[in-house]
């Protein structure tokens, strides 16, 4: 590889002014232009696309890009450990979180994290589209969720990791605790619950169906903090993980009533084979930090 080349093209990418970089590094804009292409027929790949007078990067020039950005910032930091006999200042971990994941769930799990020296750590909150994405080019080192992904053919293969599994309760007011077991004593009460699409709601139905109790939903919700917050606040009862309102029921406002069986959620770290982790990361996904 010509990394006279990827150097043109990552600048570029970076900046995102064909212009501007060209002016930088004291080349026309042609002869820049020449070099970015060269690049691309070498390997046969559109890194750029043209959407009006701006560059945009292909899906191709993305995942290059992540590379070209670790290749070149591995350099700099090189530079610097030569010139001045400094090691690179801080160890950056990158981690992606599903928008409904639980957060007292996702803290916890960074919490060894927190006082490491020389670290900086980024969490990104998104959507499992956008996770997935980030997962591909790069941006993360491994992403966490509570539900599995389906591997996509031979284009993307998806590491998983179970970390932890938890049961789920049913959680309602304290002053307002039935004295017997769930359904009886729970006519007329107002839920919380998750969505349709979720796997807890989906055992949670079934559950209801077999005892032939009919749930009134006065809200569901898919993000966690939302189901938080609506349990919180609506005086109704919740199927939820315990953990979820931890604060709440060491507050004496919310009390589990009682576990449900067979109903649990399960918490994944998602990586990509090619990623390479570093030794902090094995062991914090193994528990042993």
């Amino acid at each position: 590889m010509n990394y006279h080349h990827l150097y043109y093209f990552w600048r570029v990418a970076t900046v995102g002014n064909l212009t501007q970089v060209a002016r930088e590094l004291h080349i026309s804009q042609s002869a820049l232009s020449t070099q970015i292409k060269v690049l691309e027929q070498r390997y046969q790949l559109e890194l750029f696309e043209r959407v009006g007078r701006t560059l945009r990067l292909t899906d191709a020039g993305r995942q290059v890009h992540a590379y070209a950005q670790q290749i070149f910032s591995t350099g700099s930091e090189l530079e610097q450990l030569l010139q001045r006999g400094i090691a690179p200042a801080q160890q950056i971990v990158s981690i992606g979180v599903l928008t409904h994941l639980s957060r007292n769930f996702a803290e916890g799990f960074i919490a060894p994290l927190l006082h490491k020296p020389n670290l900086q750590l980024k969490l990104s909150i998104r959507g499992m589209t956008n996770l997935l994405n980030g997962l591909i080019n790069h941006e993360f080192d491994f992403i966490l969720t509570n539900r599995p992904v389906q591997t996509d053919g031979a284009q993307h293969q998806w590491l998983h990791q179970l970390l932890k599994r938890q049961s789920v309760s049913i959680i309602g007011p304290t002053a307002h605790r039935p004295a017997t077991e769930f359904p009886l004593g729970y006519q007329h009460k107002q839920w919380v619950l998750p969505s349709r699409n979720t796997e807890i709601r989906a055992r949670f139905d079934a559950i209801c169906a077999s005892l032939q109790y009919k749930a009134e939903v006065l809200a569901e919700a898919d993000d966690m903090a939302m189901l938080r917050l609506l349990t919180r606040d609506s005086g109704a009862l919740a199927v939820l993980p315990p953990l979820v309102v931890k604060d709440e029921i060491s507050q004496g406002l919310l009390s589990e009533y009682q576990t449900l069986t067979g109903v649990e959620e399960y918490f994944y770290a998602i990586s990509v084979p090619r990623k390479q982790q570093s030794d902090l990361i094995r062991q914090l996904l193994r528990g042993e930090l």
